[in-house]
């Protein structure tokens, strides 16, 4: 059973993870949405890469009721594509 992720070190993109990481208290929320995204996508058995992750945060999109948090994963969502290549 996974007790704790370290989500920085499981993820293939260096530079999304850098990103993350050095924004701080300033992305705290989205890290916290990323981290269930990345934590999903490893109890799915699925390797940990950018397009796992989108498609992890559109169905937590699609699930969620709460506006607030719906924008936040919107928000999460829109970060991971600015570091994804077109050909994912």
């Amino acid at each position: 059973m996974l007790h704790e992720i370290n989500v920085h070190s499981v993820m293939t993109d260096k530079a999304l993870s850098s990103y993350f990481h050095n924004a701080g208290e300033l992305l705290a929320d989205e890290s916290v949405v990323l981290g269930q995204a990345v934590t999903n996508v490893i109890l799915a058995g699925d390797n940990v890469n950018n397009k796992n992750i989108i498609l992890s945060l559109i169905s937590s999109l699609e699930s969620t009721v709460d506006v607030v948090q719906a924008d936040v994963i919107r928000k999460t969502l829109e970060i991971v594509l600015r570091y994804t290549a077109d050909d994912v």
